[in-house]
């Protein structure tokens, strides 16, 4: 199992390395650039405020649907057409519900004219999720790797156009972008669709209100805690505009996304973990076998890059949003520097969260995340009146290490998960040998981008050192002739 899950995830951090960087660096950053904070703030919090309503178009089926699959390979093609007709009947819903809440908090005009493009666009993803969630939960990870950037490399090509080829004398609009995303989820979308198809042997959409009811059942301890977990990652933005003066706040949302991204693109990390662990511990834990290496090396690494991405970023944080971005630079800075650390908090969520998912601990995991969320609420309220995006950053850092903690302590709990006081000393040793190697390297008189690369190469040597990063035992996973749990397509 361990060779499958290190052989997948080579291929898709392989994809996503050459996809999503030039993506994140290359388009979204010139698109913040071109259009400016406050335009682009104005965009942000539009997006986040859809994401909140985003559990209106899946109700929790997608996760549910990824674990269920598998563990039931066989009910993919009993619930297919059912679960689609459901789907399409829950994007009503969605748009009826995010439009009268835009309406009642005072959005107009061309904000819901907006809001209406960015939340097709969310009913486009939502689909392609679900058609991800069957692909995954027949472990047919190559495809669904491939699935997992085919829309970034759409939009890289339709946005390359519409700023580098002189298409037209207008300047570029944020609208622009979301016509591309539009584009490329839609396409995507009808490619995912065509996969499962051809697996599940779909012929029709299927009208069983009995059925419906059945999976909203199963599906609603799964969609609570999507919601919750949504608000506490995603409503800083939106209480950010809210709660400050008109301008200023959209201005300040811009700033705060300039940090968000960079803090989005390390998530993006953990996440592909995430989508390949989720079935693999489903199965295991049906199989009842032992879990503790299969959890060990995916935290080990992230907890690896992620603290070194972190002290990087927080030394380096000025310089680093003045080569990204045009404007308000020092501020940006400042949030980047505290925020950034919530990539550390994220990864070992990750890990964590989707043990106790695969364990069917839905349960413990709404609480955890109804705490997180009355931390981030609280501590907005409070931060964002004085402190604007940086008490935001404050805000949302607080409450992902908080969601972290608990996810330890449950997952110790649950499955009686515990490692040797070695491996805590180990990483203990490896976080202050970091922390001392970027003192060392920031005093060295080198161009930054110089400091930062002796710090990464220093920071690796330990981790390699330490048996943190072990290249003997990885290749030894690699090289097992070991019988693979299923045989891609």
């Amino acid at each position: 199992m361990q060779r499958k899950f290190l052989t997948n995830l080579i291929f898709l951090i392989l994809l996503n390395l050459l996809i999503k960087p030039f993506w994140i660096f290359g388009i979204d950053r010139t698109v913040q650039n071109v259009v400016g904070s406050q335009d682009f703030g104005f965009y942000f919090t539009l997006l986040n405020f859809s994401f909140i309503f985003n559990i209106l178009l899946d109700l929790g089926i997608t996760n549910f649907n990824n674990r269920n699959i598998a563990q039931h390979t066989v009910l993919l093609k009993k619930h297919f057409s059912g679960i689609l007709t459901l789907k399409l009947l829950l994007s009503v819903v969605y748009f009826v519900v995010t439009f009268s809440i835009a309406f009642l908090i005072g959005y107009r005009g061309h904000q819901l004219n907006l809001l209406a493009l960015v939340g097709f666009n969310q009913f486009l993803i939502s689909l392609i999720m679900y058609m991800r969630s069957n692909i995954s939960g027949m472990l047919m990870f190559r495809t669904e790797s491939l699935m997992s950037v085919f829309d970034r490399v759409l939009m890289i090509g339709i946005m390359s156009i519409l700023l580098w080829g002189n298409v037209s004398s207008q300047p570029f609009k944020i609208e622009w972008f979301v016509y591309a995303q539009t584009a490329a989820y839609g396409f995507t979308a009808f490619v995912g669709f065509i996969i499962v198809v051809l697996k599940s042997g779909f012929r029709r959409l299927s009208w069983n209100p009995v059925f419906f009811l059945m999976i909203l059942k199963k599906s609603a301890p799964f969609a609570l805690l999507v919601l919750l977990m949504t608000l506490y990652h995603r409503i800083d933005s939106v209480l950010l505009e809210r709660l400050l003066p008109d301008g200023d706040g959209e201005t300040q949302v811009g700033i705060y996304a300039h940090a968000f991204r960079i803090m989005d693109a390390a998530n993006q990390l953990a996440y592909l973990f995430a989508i390949l662990l989720m079935p693999i511990f489903s199965k295991m834990i049906k199989e009842k076998q032992a879990l503790i290496q299969m959890i060990k090396m995916p935290m080990t690494l992230l907890f690896t890059a992620t603290f070194i991405l972190a002290i990087g970023s927080w030394m380096y944080s000025y310089e680093l949003m003045e080569l990204l971005y045009l404007d308000n630079i020092q501020e940006s800075a400042s949030v980047l520097s505290i925020l950034i650390f919530g990539s550390v908090a994220v990864a070992i969520s990750y890990v964590f969260g989707t043990l106790l998912t695969a364990n069917g601990d839905l349960k413990i995991l709404i609480g955890i995340a109804s705490f997180s969320m009355f931390v981030s609420f609280s501590l907005n309220a409070l931060l964002i009146p004085h402190y604007a995006a940086l008490g935001s950053a404050i805000a949302n850092v607080s409450a992902l290490f908080s969601s972290m903690i608990l996810h330890l302590i449950f997952a110790y709990k649950q499955l009686n998960i515990s490692f040797k006081p070695q491996f805590y000393l180990r990483l203990i040793t490896f976080s202050l040998s970091v922390l001392g190697i970027a003192y060392v390297t920031f005093e060295l008189g080198f161009e930054w981008w110089k400091n930062l690369g002796v710090f990464v190469f220093l920071s690796l040597i330990i981790a390699f050192f330490l048996r943190l990063l072990n290249i003997r035992e990885i290749y030894f996973i690699l090289s097992k002739r070991e019988k693979e749990l299923v045989v891609e397509e």
